[in-house]
């Protein structure tokens, strides 16, 4: 595993959809979400920038969700 940021929030959500097993439903949801949408709002910014601190992966590159 690499410590370099996620380029892009949909990279991001898919890391986490395949790499953590067991997500909640309702986060498993989100992160569907995340990987078809074309930005995210700040909320949702938050919410994947949480999601990934909490499971050890690297963060999003900045601008990454735009």
């Amino acid at each position: 595993m690499t410590d370099r940021p996620f380029p892009h929030h949909r990279v991001a959500a898919l890391a986490l959809l395949t790499r953590v097993p067991g997500l909640p439903h309702k986060a498993a949801g989100f992160l569907g979400h995340a990987c078809v949408a074309a930005a995210l709002s700040e909320k949702q910014r938050a919410w994947l920038d949480k999601l990934l601190a909490r499971h050890d992966l690297p963060p999003l590159n900045e601008g990454g969700a735009e």
